[in-house]
């Protein structure tokens, strides 16, 4: 455990691209509804990329929804890190301190995601009219199960909430900025019967965008009801999550920050991130320069290992740019200096195959688990490795 561990943190300090600064611990006191609560700074800070989190660490109320709610881990894992990086757009990570959400409780959320109502739906499930907030199209109750989900989808999977806090002068922290993640569904999965079949009904990206962006102003002037939120910046930020059996992550398409105390949206910025999955057809189609050098990448791994196949890969693209390739390798090996061998051989073809603009980290595993990880930072001349013992 003490190996993986040190693993993980070296790791951590590597993907930062700087070393840590250290700095001393800082004491501070945080506002809350209740009471002044005493909390501290950590007084390491990884890198620039990153904000510090204070403690004792107070976990989402809304913690769990998430998982339940997005279609693949891929899903899960994106939209909280690429929330991050929409959020440093508005909230320096050298200014800001960062904290899981703590306005939006989880029946809030909850019913944020419900379907509007009709008062004889409100009836028939026991619900109250304040409770009468989702932010999904009314089902009408009229007509076949299929045409009623194929005209009126569930559009909204979820609702994420981050925070930004700010210390004062008199070390006070306070809720200085929030950030929202919606994650909207591509495909809209429904059934007909319970326990029966699973249907789905495709959503046009350019439709997911218009109902995504009408649901961002509702829930803006829910979100400026509540006293914590009248009078602090908010950023809202579209994602797209991919169907079920994606085995790439969605991807946030565009944000939009509203000031202080506003309660109107003014114009959408474009995210141009997106993940491919390399051998893919989009891969062919619109990167193929890239996919050519993973193609090579690949025939000689197969050439160490004439029978294997299995080399799939995860590009992470900026702007078009390729800025990261995660590659993940499962073989079986028959002993360690197999493992060794191999992990030496793959190591060599990194370096050759990939431009050093791009960042290239390479997993490979067996039925017993991890066995060696190789990470190529961008614009480095020596690669990471580890082998699993």
């Amino acid at each position: 455990m003490r190996k993986i561990s040190f693993l993980g943190l070296a790791l951590f300090l590597l993907l930062a691209g700087c070393a840590p600064q250290f700095e001393k611990r800082n004491e501070v006191v945080q506002d809350s509804n209740e009471e002044k609560e005493k909390a501290i700074i950590p007084k390491y800070k990884i890198s620039d990329e990153y904000y510090r989190i204070i403690t004792p660490f107070k976990p989402a109320k809304a913690r769990g929804l998430v998982v339940a709610n997005l279609n693949t881990r891929y899903d899960i894992n994106e939209f909280e890190t690429g929330l991050t990086r929409i959020a440093q757009e508005n909230f320096d990570t050298e200014k800001y301190l960062f904290q899981e959400g703590q306005v939006l409780e989880k029946d809030t959320v909850r019913l944020l995601l419900n379907r509007q109502f009709t008062k004889a739906q409100l009836k028939e499930n026991e619900m109250k009219d304040k409770d009468n907030i989702g932010l999904n199209p009314l089902d009408p109750g009229k007509g076949s199960i299929a045409d009623r989900n194929t005209k009126n989808p569930i559009y909204l999977a979820h609702i994420l909430e981050h925070d930004y806090l700010l210390k004062d002068d008199k070390n006070n922290v306070s809720l200085g900025g929030v950030v929202i993640g919606l994650a909207l569904n591509s495909v809209h999965y429904y059934q007909k019967e319970e326990f029966g079949a699973t249907f789905e009904t495709e959503i046009a990206q350019k439709t997911m965008e218009q109902e995504g962006k009408k649901i961002a102003e509702k829930l803006l002037q829910r979100l400026r009801g509540m006293d914590e939120l009248k009078n602090v910046p908010i950023t809202i930020a579209l994602f797209e999550q991919k169907e079920n059996k994606s085995v790439v992550p969605g991807n946030f398409f565009a944000y939009t920050h509203v000031d202080n105390g506003s309660s109107n949206i003014g114009s959408w910025e474009p995210v141009k991130e997106k993940y491919v999955l390399f051998p893919s057809g989009e891969a062919e189609e619109n990167h193929r320069d890239d996919l050519t050098a993973f193609k090579n990448f690949k025939q000689d791994v197969e050439t160490y290992f004439p029978n294997f196949n299995g080399v799939v890969g995860k590009a992470f693209y900026v702007e078009d740019q390729l800025q990261d390739l995660s590659i993940d390798i499962p073989i079986q090996f028959y002993g360690k200096s197999e493992a060794v061998g191999f992990t030496q051989y793959v190591t060599g073809i990194v370096m050759e195959h990939f431009p050093e603009y791009i960042s290239v980290q390479v997993e490979v595993s067996s039925v017993n688990g991890p066995e060696a990880l190789i990470v190529r930072k961008a614009e480095t001349k020596e690669p990471f490795v580890h082998i699993y013992k």
